[in-house]
């Protein structure tokens, strides 16, 4: 694909950069057809080997250069080979799979590239000096400093992405003369979304010259150019992303991903004024260093939740405090108005209760607040309404955008719903801009699309929005009227006890009725369920082999939805339910009622994640059926090792079933009856579901919105 081409699509997420078509030309690359291990493809300097060795079998094109290769390892990670000896000097290199193929890249091994005892215990000092960090900001800075140390670049600045892709400078280390962007915030369209998904799969990027021209593919078969380079390290430059360097006056770069949870976080972003080419090793300790540093942000930013969530703890404990036996909610909410607001640092409180209103500090009028209070009734009651721009979410807003641009919003259910809300007030805030974010972007379709030219500081106020909520203040304003219902109910049964103990009475018996009913209710399905179910084994003894297979399958279905309802009127049924509690049980029954052997070889991990009851009915059948097939085809019927964990990331929840076994050839087992049934409870949960190479093993990952 020509340069020419590729800088007039009308948008950087149109350009297919995994497939350039030609290489960085500091090193060599050589695509095998996997099958006959003969070279069709290759690129690298002018008038070197790589050209000539076109059509050659690949242990002749390299001699004694492939000591210890073996393509049958090559699965999901690329393999580093030993040091490969050409055209009269040592290179490094690597070998990974394209689909059909194999690709080998080699690059000059440097004078100052040794793995010695030296450099690991270099980089063991590296690690503890994060460890060491007291905090994000301090560990950012010194993680920016000795990734300067690692690579010799002269500026490196560790770059967070925020919740709209747009990405922000917490921490850099620069070079005398270097200018800095410490706390500049980059727009996202700086970072188009197939680069960003490139970043995950391949985490270490590296432009050592941005102004060499590139080396194209050339090869004996058609299309050989057009192999995937997503894995490659020699990979060439999008020639707008190469402008944008030069724009910044950047001669190399390079990239580091920082992955946490599985998302892109961030980047470690490395910058030189001249051409300058990193070594493997020193690549490869880049990659083990920003693994490190992901595990320590993850690590302090889970540490600074649960101070928060301690601190906030003791407030509501001081807040309840002031709900005493005898006092209504209507007293407790104007004497407590203040505690209340202080609890998640609001600007103002107020509570809507039916005709009564109770406002504390700074707040909307009263129409206002009754029609607001109507808007979020709904979703404040399935779980709290957060937000920080207000107005956008909920125009008449902008009005009084001054005093509450930012709301939090619970409902209480109480017989007339109590609707509590949080406000803050608008938070004039100065962005600056590496550059005018709003420049230089197509007027119109065809347009050519040319990166940025400026990164001068550009400074925008942000109206309209207030500092954000945090995990923890949604956690406790949920958790407070929680408790708040309860205590008010605990009140009201003791007084039903003192004053009207016939009624109690009668409530009890009407509530042992209810119980009974949701008991009896479950008997008749489990025993129609248990009725279909001898149904199929009797069809089963008379029918043929395949169609006895498939009366077993449907018996295994049933059994699945015998064993999610039955455990969901284990207990007392809600509209939400905690999913970590429900799955935990559900496994439990699971391992019971597979072989003996799997129990203690089925291991789970379960993150807390409110959810609805019918999301969690779909989320345990679909558990269930997961764990089937692993547990039918990972091991061929035999136990083996399966783990199972379920996350959240922002506002989308992560299920993953993975097995140590056989692994996937892409054909389909079994029936097809159970992936079918997988893409319909996926698709009813809004979600997506993917495997991977578990290398070895195969995991299977559902992602669905967590709401």
């Amino acid at each position: 694909m020509s340069a020419t081409h590729l800088s007039d699509l009308a948008g950087c997420d149109q350009e297919p950069i995994h497939i350039p078509g030609s290489i960085q030309p500091f090193g060599h690359m050589l695509i095998v057809d996997a099958a006959t291990m003969t070279i069709i493809g290759a690129a690298g300097p002018k008038d070197t080997w790589s050209r000539d060795a076109l059509g050659q079998p690949l242990a002749r094109a390299l001699g004694g250069g492939l000591a210890g290769f073996d393509a049958t390892l090559l699965r999901k990670m690329p393999l580093v080979l030993d040091p490969v000896r050409h055209d009269g000097q040592t290179c490094d290199g690597i070998a990974y799979r394209s689909g059909s193929r194999i690709v080998i890249e080699m690059m000059p091994r440097l004078d100052n590239a040794v793995l010695d005892a030296g450099f690991l215990s270099q980089l063991e000092i590296f690690g503890s000096a994060m460890e060491r960090s007291s905090t994000l900001a301090d560990l950012y800075r010194k993680a920016a400093r000795l990734f300067q140390d690692l690579t010799g670049f002269a500026r490196v600045m560790i770059y967070r992405f925020g919740d709209d892709n747009a990405g922000v400078v917490v921490g850099e280390s620069c070079a005398d003369g270097m200018s800095g962007f410490m706390n500049h915030h980059f727009p996202a369209t700086d970072i188009p979304a197939q680069a960003r998904a490139l970043y995950v799969r391949n985490r270490i990027r590296v432009i050592a010259d941005v102004h060499a021209p590139a080396a194209p593919i050339t090869g004996t078969e058609p299309g050989v150019e057009l192999t995937d380079l997503s894995d490659s390290i020699l990979r060439s430059v999008s020639p707008v992303h190469l402008r944008y360097l030069r724009n910044m006056g950047v001669g190399a770069s390079a990239s580091m991903s920082i992955v946490k949870d599985g998302q892109l976080w961030g980047l470690i972003a490395c910058h030189h004024p001249q051409p300058r080419i990193l070594s493997l090793t020193t690549r490869l300790a880049c990659q083990a260093m920003a693994d490190s540093l992901s595990r320590q942000i993850k690590l302090r930013e889970e540490t600074d939740l649960y101070r928060e969530r301690i601190r906030l703890r003791a407030h509501e404990d001081m807040v309840l405090g002031r709900l005493g036996p005898d006092g209504s909610l209507a007293q407790f909410f104007a004497e407590s108005g203040a505690e209340l607001a202080d609890l998640i640092s609001a600007d103002g409180f107020a509570a809507v209760q039916g005709p009564d209103l109770f406002t504390y500090g700074s707040c909307p009028a009263e129409d206002d607040l009754r029609a607001l209070a109507d808007h979020v009734c709904h979703p404040g009651s399935i779980k709290a309404f957060a937000t920080s721009s207000l107005g956008q979410d909920y125009p008449p807003a902008q009005t009084y955008r001054d005093r509450a641009s930012g709301l939090m919003a619970v409902t209480m259910s109480t017989e007339v719903p109590t609707i509590l809300m949080w406000f803050r007030a608008e938070h004039l805030q100065v962005v600056t801009w590496a550059g005018n974010p709003h420049k230089n972007q197509p007027a119109t379709p065809g347009a050519v699309l040319e990166p940025r030219a400026s990164f001068e500081a550009w400074s925008q106020e942000v109206s309209g929005r207030a500092r954000a909520w945090t995990a923890a203040e949604t956690e406790s304003a949920t958790r407070l009227v929680k408790l708040m219902l309860a205590a008010r109910n605990n009140r009201r049964i003791h007084q039903l006890n003192a004053e009207l103990r016939t009624t109690l009475r009668e409530n009890d018996s009407l509530i042992r009725q209810k119980e009974f009913l949701l008991r009896e209710v479950n008997h008749r399905v489990q025993n129609s369920l248990a009725l279909v179910a001898s149904f199929l084994r009797m069809q089963g003894r008379l029918a043929g082999p395949d169609v006895r297979a498939q009366l077993e399958e449907a018996q295994n279905r049933l059994t699945a939805v015998s064993l999610v309802h039955r455990r969901l009127y284990q207990d007392d049924s809600s509209e939400i339910v905690d999913l970590s509690i429900y799955l935990d049980d559900l496994m439990k029954e699971l391992k019971s009622s597979l072989d003996g052997e799997w129990g203690p070889l089925i291991q789970t991990e379960f993150a807390p994640i409110l959810v609805s009851t019918d999301k969690a009915v779909s989320i345990g059948l679909l558990l269930n059926e997961l764990i089937a097939n692993a547990a039918k085809y990972a091991y061929a019927g035999r136990p083996g090792p399966v783990s199972v964990s379920l996350r959240q990331n922002r506002n989308r929840l992560r299920l993953e079933v993975a097995d140590q076994g056989i692994g996937s050839d892409g054909t389909t087992k079994g029936t097809g009856f159970g992936m079918r049934m997988v893409a319909a409870l996926v698709d009813r949960l809004e979600g997506e579901v993917a495997t991977e190479d578990n290398a070895p093993g195969l995991c299977v990952v559902v992602t669905a919105p967590a709401g």
